[in-house]
């Protein structure tokens, strides 16, 4: 199934239903902001999980307390569903964000994170020292 780029009045439209997402060229984007770096990071790590299990990366620019996330799909030449898709999964997460009070995230260690190489040697740095 090949991706479809959308048409400048599709985009509009559906640019309508995320009033806090913009069109500034060939891409659709949006900046979240929270309360410091740690909760716009924590928030990154979301949107990075969520990029993974739906193979599809936005690009991300983070300024200490601010994230903006930039969406266009490069096997259709330009923006497409997927990034409205990505757009309004990134709106929900931002909200579970705000829900935990100014945008923070409950930081907790993933069983994934391993501290140490495949040969047993410690980390440089672990989760729990890049959450200092």
């Amino acid at each position: 199934m090949s991706i479809v780029k959308l048409t400048d009045a599709d985009i509009a439209a559906r640019l309508q239903t995320l009033p806090e997402w913009s069109q500034p060229g060939e891409e659709i984007q949006r900046t979240f902001r929270f309360k410091d770096f740690v909760a716009a990071m924590a928030f990154v790590d979301r949107i990075a999980e969520r990029a993974e299990s739906v193979q599809h990366h936005p690009d991300i620019l983070i300024r200490y307390s601010r994230v903006t996330l930039s969406l266009s799909t490069h096997d259709a030449g330009g923006i497409s569903d997927k990034d409205f898709e990505f757009a309004a999964a990134s709106d929900l997460i931002g909200a579970e964000c705000a829900a935990r009070g100014a945008l923070a995230l409950e930081v907790t260690r993933p069983s994934s994170v391993k501290t140490t190489t495949p040969r047993g040697r410690p980390r440089r740095c672990s989760w729990d020292e890049a959450m200092i």
